[in-house]
């Protein structure tokens, strides 16, 4: 492969990437939507779009072995395509992810706990994501570090979320209430400590997408520990 044709190989991965994570940021955004309008035709748009989302990951990891295999890529080079072979490995997590909501969207028909909000954490996991690839795009590696520390508000903000639930299950005893029915209660707990966990999984993939972009821009796995 000539050099001016490896160089747009380099680039064309890049963009494939960026267009994948664009793809996987509106399937969690739908999923979001999902949940809080109680839209079963959006939530059945994200899981039948599960399958576009695998596919490109298996093509782009194609091209990514075939450049490491075929062109033998100098550090600096080799950096950039196993970084984003990691990339779009976390893309495609989150994109299993989006998915969970919709199903969790499919099976609700009320909030439990208005009180916690869901799309307040679900807005800060899709700024960190979308940080995170712009850091990957403009090699930036202070927007890197920048995500990193968004993680721990993040975490505080779902800690805050699941400890709302679990405090009014201690101090309510909904289950002596003869309004209630215990199981479908059970399962709206459930469902929404599940949503609250995966959001929290998708700030995480969020800051691994920015420790493998520190480590494409300047070779350092500060963040990948």
């Amino acid at each position: 492969m000539p050099r001016q044709e490896y160089q747009e190989s380099l680039s064309n991965l890049r963009e494939d990437v960026l267009y994948m994570s664009e793809v996987v940021a509106e399937r969690l955004r739908l999923g979001l939507d999902a949940l809080e309008q109680k839209d079963r035709s959006t939530a059945k748009e994200v899981v039948s779009g599960d399958d576009e989302v695998n596919q490109m990951y298996l093509d782009l990891e194609g091209e990514c072995v075939d450049l490491i295999a075929l062109q033998q890529p100098v550090a600096s080079d080799l950096r950039f395509i196993a970084a984003s072979f990691k990339i779009i490995t976390d893309l495609e997590r989150i994109g299993d992810l989006a998915v969970n909501l919709a199903q969790y969207a499919m099976d609700a028909d009320r909030d439990v706990f208005p009180e916690v909000d869901v799309q307040q954490i679900g807005t800060e996991t899709l700024d960190m994501l979308d940080a995170a690839m712009a850091a990957y795009a403009d090699e930036d590696s202070e927007a890197c570090y920048v995500v990193a520390d968004r993680d721990d508000d993040l975490d505080a903000m779902c800690e805050a979320a699941s400890s709302i639930v679990v405090r009014d299950l201690i101090e309510r005893d909904p289950f002596g209430e003869e309004s209630v029915d215990a199981e479908a209660y059970l399962q709206d707990i459930s469902r929404l400590l599940l949503t609250i966990r995966d959001l929290e999984r998708v700030g995480d993939h969020a800051v691994n997408i920015a420790a493998r972009a520190l480590y494409m821009i300047e070779d350092d796995a500060a963040l990948l520990y």
